[in-house]
């Protein structure tokens, strides 16, 4: 009887052994995944966050840890994931026993969150890297354990709180690249080590007890240099001590001011001089040489110095005008200087100011201008005019309003933007690829564009691409030393473009329409990104999904055809020139994707 006591004590203590153990390895936080999942379906991302609520959170979960007995979420981090927008509500300032929180170099914009200051656990706050904006709270002090606040490279503006004060355990601050106005509070605590402020709109002085720290933390203010701090005089001392000037160092002043007046005066004389030398020389071009328009279907290119208009133009100015105009700049790219020229009807055209062709011979400079003013296609940008000089050669284009197809891509992205849809998209990519394919069969089907990509890329009325500044890349010094991300491999070799060279361009044309990213951008950490470099891993690693820009994500029913797209711009961004399609086959492609009554 007594051993089938112990036998029964025996299986009743393993029986709760095992159910301890089998509750502490089973103990999830549901309250805070339950917080979590709201806030990952409420906000846009397009990286694929495993989050389940059928899953450990504390095992499983990407940026979440919990503590020791798995009842709370203390850290979460969730660095570059694509995140979009403000932060949701009633969400993560639900996490009470919130500990770390890294949301930096994702999207985010929208206000501080109020609900952070619910966080008082914080000891570490990073959100640098996104596009905040408005004021910091001002009630710091409820973080009265925190140690580490990145708030840096947003767009807060603002003072800085006093009650940073409070913050009592900060080891290191960085409130650079904002917009911050006022003064610096005297916040140093023997804690704090490390400070940045940089590039705000700070006044003032910096304080006695943050001089400690580098200049290079203060850098990009208003601020008065700490070595101009000047010690203070009593009434009594200030009236009988002041140092006076010695008749000596007088002199050396006002001698040096003179000569530093007269050598303003002398470039002020030297410059109006220049002026006035090419305003006459512009007035004898003018008078000797009046511009004159085309009716045999070549560019009027027997004057010298003067305006030489295509056929088809229907513009009437002359180069005063241009000279007149008010000019607005558009785009300091590869190859020159864009500007919009108002002219006096009130009609506006591009001009183009080229960079690196001083030397270029003007017949070869004619002849191909006359090449790319022949160059006539519905998906091509024409050349209306152009103008040689020894110092000078500009090109005339037509003027599109809604702008270049990179503005319409990268600028002011965020949650008021009005995004360039699907169907857009793919106009622009089919469009740019007939008119490429067009130019290829210039020039006895040896013409090469040599320099695609959205910044030339525009959209004509049918709301289809179409590209501009083709042919140039053959009359500058230096072809493409400057279009970063565009560029074909072998052009780092070679110094040459091909056609080819264009195929592997408009590749990356194409990727930029999918992902919504640039081909070349420099991370908050000064990482520069390559977009085809970046594409390739992700589809290498079976990750398709997340090259897509999440703007597109809204649409219906277009999967299909951007993996189609996709497929087709790595064919173009192959490494090996041999191993890219022709352009006219590479048109038809992207005509394919969308077949049937839809087809463009």
């Amino acid at each position: 009887m007594e051993m089938m006591n112990m036998k029964n004590r025996s299986v009743f203590i393993i029986a709760v052994l095992f159910g301890a153990v089998f509750s502490l390895v089973t103990t999830e936080p549901t309250e805070d995944k339950q917080v979590l999942l709201d806030f990952i379906d409420k906000i846009p991302h397009s990286r694929v966050i495993n989050w389940h609520m059928n899953t450990s959170a504390c095992s499983n979960w990407t940026g979440v840890t919990c503590n020791h007995n798995r009842t709370s979420v203390i850290a979460l981090r969730l660095p570059a994931v694509s995140l979009d927008g403000s932060i949701p509500p009633n969400t993560l300032g639900r996490l009470s026993n919130l500990q770390i929180l890294s949301l930096r170099s994702n999207g985010l914009s929208g206000p501080f969150p109020s609900d952070f200051l619910n966080l008082r656990n914080l000891t570490a706050l990073h959100l640098q890297c996104n596009g905040f904006s408005g004021p910091l709270p001002s009630n710091l002090s409820v973080w009265n354990n925190l140690s580490f606040l990145n708030l840096s490279n947003n767009a807060f503006n603002g003072s800085i709180s006093p009650s940073i004060l409070n913050l009592t355990h900060l080891t290191a601050l960085s409130l650079a690249n904002n917009s911050l106005s006022g003064e610096i509070p005297d916040f140093s605590t023997a804690s704090l080590q490390v400070l940045d402020l940089s590039n705000n709109n700070l006044t003032g002085t910096v304080p006695r007890s943050l001089a400690r720290f580098p200049s290079s933390a203060f850098l990009g203010n208003d601020l008065v240099p700490k070595n101009l701090s000047l010690p203070s005089v009593s009434p009594i001392q200030g009236a009988s001590k002041q140092p006076k000037l010695s008749k000596f160092g007088l002199g050396i002043v006002i001698g040096g001011c003179v000569l530093l007046l007269g050598l303003i005066a002398l470039l002020t004389v030297i410059w109006h001089l220049k002026k006035e030398s090419r305003n006459e020389d512009l007035q004898t071009d003018k008078k000797e040489k009046k511009v004159k328009g085309s009716q045999s279907g070549n560019a009027n290119a027997n004057t010298n110095g003067s305006l030489v208009f295509f056929e088809g133009s229907s513009l009437a100015f002359d180069l005063e005008d241009l000279f007149r105009a008010s000019a607005e700049v558009l785009d300091k790219g590869t190859f020159g200087t864009t500007y919009k020229a108002a002219l006096e009807d009130s009609h506006a055209v591009v001009v183009k100011r080229l960079q690196g062709v001083v030397n270029v011979a003007r017949r070869e400079f004619e002849q191909q201008m006359e090449i790319v003013g022949r160059t006539i296609h519905e998906n091509v940008v024409p050349l209306r005019a152009y103008y040689y000089s020894k110092d000078e050669k500009l090109l005339v284009y037509d003027y599109f309003s809604q702008g270049s197809v990179s503005s319409m891509l990268h600028a002011n992205r965020g949650a008021n933007r009005t995004p360039l849809d699907w169907d857009s998209r793919l106009r622009i990519a089919v469009g740019s690829a007939r008119g490429i394919a067009h130019i290829h069969t210039q020039a006895y089907g040896k013409f090469v564009h040599g320099n695609i990509k959205a910044s030339n890329t525009f959209v004509n009325q049918q709301r289809y691409g179409c590209v501009s500044d083709l042919g140039l890349a053959a009359v500058m010094v230096s072809p493409l030393t400057k279009s970063g991300g565009y560029n074909a491999p072998e052009i780092t070799d070679t110094k040459k473009v091909y056609q080819a060279s264009d195929v592997y361009s408009f590749g990356v044309l194409l990727l930029e329409l999918l992902t919504g990213k640039s081909p070349t951008h420099a991370t908050c950490a000064n990482e520069v990104v390559h977009l085809v470099r970046w594409v390739s891993s992700v589809v290498q690693e079976e990750w398709t999904a997340e090259v897509f820009d999440m703007e597109l994500l809204r649409y219906p029913n277009i999967e299909e055809e951007m993996v189609e797209m996709l497929q087709i711009a790595m064919q173009c961004v192959a490494k090996s020139p041999e191993q890219r399609p022709k352009m006219a086959e590479v048109a038809k492609l992207v005509e394919n994707i969308r077949t049937g009554d839809h087809r463009l």
